[in-house]
């Protein structure tokens, strides 16, 4: 297998509800947005196996200071073959001069991961938010 990483927005909506169903997210129900939404992200890499997306990175930055990734996303099947700490790689390349690359660890697991990636858990942070299903 032969992973082909591209930094375009070359995808459809199709390829994105595929990835997003494969990891159970919310977003996959809403294709069409997922597609808009990211279409409008400054910043979006992604991984390829052939003719298929099996990972996407994205970050939305205020071009200057703060970089916020949004999603990280490795279809299950592709998981463990170094693809996300590439995708992460990338981000952490592109943003390298800005203070701050921020992103939300939802789970123990995914906090660790983070940490591999050399992110720092802030114990004194909360996330807050509104959430309209």
């Amino acid at each position: 297998m032969m992973i082909t990483y591209k930094d375009d927005k070359g995808f459809s909506a199709g390829d994105l509800q595929e990835l997003f169903q494969s990891v159970n997210w919310l977003s996959a129900k809403y294709p069409d947005r997922l597609k808009k939404a990211l279409d409008n992200c400054g910043t979006v890499f992604t991984a390829w196996d052939k003719e298929k997306l099996v990972g996407l990175v994205n970050a939305i930055d205020d071009s200057e200071l703060t970089a916020y990734v949004h999603y990280l996303c490795v279809n299950p099947e592709y998981q463990g073959l170094g693809i996300g700490t590439e995708l992460m790689r990338r981000i952490k390349e592109k943003y390298k001069s800005y203070l701050y690359i921020i992103l939300i660890a939802e789970n123990e697991p995914l906090i660790r991961y983070y940490r591999q990636n050399g992110f720092e858990h802030m114990d004194e942070e909360y996330v807050i938010m509104i959430r309209n299903e």
